[in-house]
């Protein structure tokens, strides 16, 4: 009898000790550190990249499907027939396709 009053009383302490748990509030400290994340988000999106100015360092960091050869073409294609007049002459970039300008078209700037 008293193992049976003794398991009873570690499950009435695990039981109590997991409502507890489960009761408590959460704690909010997560939702003040979003709206910083957020905030840095917004500044990075808010900067565009110029076509004309950019290296190709900066091209393959920043744009979506661009690598180290894309991004060397684009430079290469720039110095080769002088500065972009249009975002969508970045068509005529060998490797640079439609779809890689469409997903990539917020952040780009000629100027």
């Amino acid at each position: 009898m008293r193992t049976g009053y003794f398991y009873s009383m570690i499950f009435a302490l695990l039981t109590s000790g997991s409502i507890a748990a489960i009761a408590a509030p959460i704690v909010p400290s997560e939702a003040t550190k979003t709206p910083i994340v957020m905030d840095a988000a917004v500044s990075s999106q808010s900067a565009k990249i110029d076509l004309n100015e950019a290296d190709s360092a900066t091209l393959q960091k920043e744009l979506a499907g661009v690598g180290e050869a894309k991004a060397k073409a684009i430079v290469a294609y720039r110095e080769t027939n002088g500065p972009f007049a249009s975002v969508d002459e970045l068509l005529e970039v060998k490797g640079i396709g439609k779809a890689i300008l469409d997903r990539n078209r917020d952040k780009l700037e000629v100027n």
